[in-house]
């Protein structure tokens, strides 16, 4: 018995002294100045949130040590501390407290360090680091643990996370910043950085650390935004941003009021900062801001010899005779290094001369050097004549020539583009003609065969068969209807189902009882030629969207332009708002879907598109309701059909004037913001079911949008605002964040607007505003020197007049 009790004390002891030998901090949040972390061991914070220890980007055979989240999938890691120094061997490696107080990643083997903490202090101090539950990774001294010698939210990486700071401290003249990851599977530092300027309070992103290409303007106190970024006041309803500017310190800090919500900050490797959120319902992360906007206002994104080009993906593509410089780095979406020549520069004259290829509608690349030259002969020459001349551009301003990579090339989808012409070697100026020269040959074949098709077709077919051939193509593609035909369909055009700025619309059947909407257009730009307006149409007709009217086809016959629509059943929304005779009205959660319904088709216009397409002309009318009442924008891209005199149109067609941005007035340029301030107007006649804009008793003009927005700024019961016909069966909350956002988006600067993305968010709940300011132009409609709001106060008639003639010509 006493054998068996002195082996179970070896074995105790044995067991004891195992355990002894694994360190210390192995699954909790702490690594003491005995403990280390090696191969598969983390630590992580107490409430499971982060973790810390060894990682694998991608495919990659390099190993780093980060920080990440611990339950979300794909570990998205927050901060990197070996970023440019990777270890390929996770076992021949370990995170420790080195002797001297520093927290070091050192080899095994040669003790030497890979990556420390740098820090120098006494050595007779004892430490240990702590994971903390915000992320961040701190070094104190043990006897002192308030005291932080070194953390992490100091030295980022790429993440900006909340509490942390992100500026730059006056006194010992260092800065926080973030700098992107080089792709996907490669954390170490890459070419975008995004830093608080030491010179100015504002942020910008650098290029190299040495060219700026995006810039938050100065920080406005009063507003607390930056200038040129005012979406910080709609940023997710969970944050809250603070900037502190004084005598030590200069930086910007955010905090999450929910900490179950995740949100974080990113310099992407796109060269893009991004605010992101998770979403735990989806298992995605959810952007809701990015600046710059776009990817190809990123400099030098494609990098040299490289075209972004915003709409086709992927953006870049190199320049016709150069290829990827690492075609491993463009599959993971690096395109830093740019591309390379495919063959040699000759740089002599004969039969191996070098040859210029042409790249139109483009923005030239950067540091032209100009040169004299009157023709285009003469600018080439001048390139040729310096064999390290790349490219050569020549226009009314003259020639220009470059004798370096060629950088930040922009292709657009217009004409409004310059022409490039690059320098590359004879026979990479072959290839392609050679290719284009079988491909026409193809081509050519193929549409003889089509044509000698289609003549069979016409002299067989064509009376029998015309409406037949119409409807079958319509399912696939925009069909071109002749004018006849569709004067059978309408009956002679005599069923009107409305009328517009654009024209009058018509309910009209096929011969196989599909039923379609023809709309015939008035007011078209006279110059327009019909080679012209079917191109126009053509590409209204690629756009598709739920929440958009589909275009079916066409009819271009010299002055006769027609389009023809699919037919929404129940109508027009102001037919359901607007008219007592209509006994269908709309639930309140009906009339909620339609705000975001069609907020999401807007979405689509401005952000979805190839070119950015301005409605500028939302209202009721324009919006029209399936046999679900689900909302389809109607008329889009027809303002780019008439022409910018269609304004003129706009502002004579009855019930139209109350939705027009005050930049139409004023003759200012159009943006997609003057859609969201007529969409804003719509939302109040949502709400009240009844015109904006109405004549009351005694001959005083009612303005819905001042009344609305003074009884909710007063706390009073909303149920007064809602349509009556709703017999206040409503959901009070929707009733007042419709408001708020509505007054948001007819601020009386365009600036001051959300874009209809942020507008979708709002609505979706997931952005909050606060109670804004009412605009300038709604406190004409509304009050006078004695009166606030005329609307429960009153007028005399003359003086609502007055006041309401000297608004519209603001609105």
């Amino acid at each position: 018995m006493n054998i068996k009790n002195t082996q179970r004390s070896i074995l105790s002891t044995l067991l004891f002294l195992f355990i002894a030998q694994i360190p210390y901090c192995y699954g909790v949040n702490t690594l003491t100045t005995n403990g280390y972390l090696t191969g598969n061991q983390t630590i992580h914070s107490t409430n499971g949130k982060f973790e810390l220890g060894f990682f694998k980007p991608g495919k990659t055979p390099k190993y780093y040590i980060g920080i990440w989240y611990k339950n979300i999938p794909g570990q998205v890691v927050i901060w990197v501390a070996n970023r440019d120094n990777p270890v390929f061997d996770l076992y021949a490696s370990k995170l420790t407290i080195s002797n001297d107080g520093n927290l070091v990643l050192i080899n095994n083997a040669s003790k030497s360090p890979i990556w420390s903490t740098n820090l120098r202090f006494e050595t007779s101090k004892t430490v240990h680091i702590v994971l903390q539950d915000d992320g961040n990774l701190v070094l104190r001294e043990e006897s002192n643990s308030g005291f932080v010698l070194w953390q992490s939210f100091d030295h980022p990486t790429d993440t900006f996370m909340p509490g942390s700071k992100f500026g730059i401290d006056k006194v010992t003249k260092s800065s926080i910043s973030f700098s992107s990851w080089k792709n996907s599977e490669d954390p170490g530092t890459g070419v975008y950085s995004f830093e608080r300027d030491p010179n100015a309070s504002r942020l910008i992103m650098l290029w190299n650390k040495t060219l700026e290409y995006w810039t938050s303007g100065p920080w406005i106190p009063n507003q607390q935004i930056f200038s040129e970024i005012p979406e910080f006041r709609f940023l997710p309803k969970v944050i809250s941003v603070t900037y502190v500017d004084n005598e030590r310190e200069s930086y910007l800090t955010y905090s999450v009021h929910d900490p179950s919500i995740i949100t974080r900050f990113v310099m992407d490797a796109s060269g893009q900062f991004k605010d992101v959120t998770w979403q735990e319902s989806t298992q995605k992360w959810v952007l809701f801001w990015t600046e710059p906007g776009q990817q190809c206002q990123v400099y030098s994104y494609c990098g040299a010899f490289g075209v972004c080009n915003q709409s086709a993906m992927p953006y870049c593509h190199c320049l016709q005779g150069f290829e990827p410089t690492k075609e491993v780095e463009w599959n993971v979406s690096d395109y830093s290094r740019g591309c390379a020549r495919t063959t040699k520069l000759s740089c002599q004259e004969g039969k191996n001369r070098d040859k210029f290829l042409v790249s139109r509608s483009i923005v030239l690349p950067e540091h032209p050097v100009f040169v004299q030259a009157s023709s285009v002969r003469e600018c080439e020459d001048a390139c040729f004549g310096n064999c390290s001349c790349t490219a050569y551009a020549f226009d009314e301003n003259g020639c220009f020539i470059w004798f370096t990579e060629l950088l930040n090339i922009r292709q657009l989808s217009d004409n409004s583009g310059k022409t490039l012409y690059v320098r590359v070697a004879k026979t990479d100026a072959q290839t392609p003609g050679n290719r284009i020269l079988v491909t026409g040959i193809s081509v050519g074949i193929a549409m003889l065969l089509v044509v000698l098709v289609g003549l069979i077709f016409v002299v067989y077919f064509r009376r029998k068969r015309r409406f037949l051939k119409a409807t079958k193509t319509m399912e696939q593609s925009l069909t071109r209807f002749e004018y006849k035909d569709l004067q059978i369909a309408t009956k002679n055009f005599s069923q009107k189902l409305g009328e517009g700025g654009f024209g009058s619309v018509f309910k009209g059947t096929l011969s196989d009882s599909m039923v379609i909407a023809v709309k015939k257009l008035h007011n078209m730009n006279q110059s327009q030629g019909e080679k012209q307006f079917r191109a126009e149409v053509s590409a209204i007709g690629t756009i598709q969207h739920v929440n958009l009217v589909r275009l079916r086809g066409f009819c271009s016959e010299g002055s006769k332009r027609v389009l023809v629509y699919e037919y929404m059943p129940k109508g027009s929304l102001n037919n359901h708002l607007f008219k007592p005779e209509n006994i269908n009205i709309l639930s309140w959660r009906v009339r909620y879907d339609i705000a975001i319904g069609t907020a999401k088709g807007l979405v689509y216009l401005h952000e979805k598109c190839r070119d950015c397409i301005i409605h500028c002309d939302i209202k009721p009318e324009n919006i029209l309701l399936d046999i679900d009442y689900s909302p389809k924008v109607a008329d889009f891209g027809l303002a780019k059909l008439v022409g910018r005199e269609f304004s003129r149109v706009l502002t004579t067609i009855r019930g139209t004037r109350g939705y027009l941005a005050p930049e139409w007035i004023s003759g200012e340029a159009i943006t997609s913001k003057a859609d969201v301030f007529s969409y804003g107007m719509m939302l109040f006649e949502l709400v009240s079911g009844r015109r904006n804009i109405q004549e009351g008793t005694q001959g005083r003009l009612h303005f819905f949008p001042t009344w609305a927005m003074s009884k909710i700024s007063a706390g009073e019961d909303v149920i007064e605002i809602v349509d009556p016909k709703l017999e206040g069966n409503v959901e009070q909350d929707e009733v007042i964040r419709m408001c708020k956002l509505a007054c948001w988006c007819i601020q009386d600067e365009e600036n001051q607007r959300p874009s209809m993305g942020q507008v979708v968010q709002v609505l979706e709940g997931l952005l909050d505003v606060n109670m804004p300011l009412i605009p300038r132009s709604l406190l004409i409609f509304g009050c006078d020197a004695q009166s606030p709001v005329f609307f429960s106060q009153g007028l005399s008639t003359q003086e609502s007049s007055t006041t309401f003639e000297s608004a519209t010509s603001q609105v």
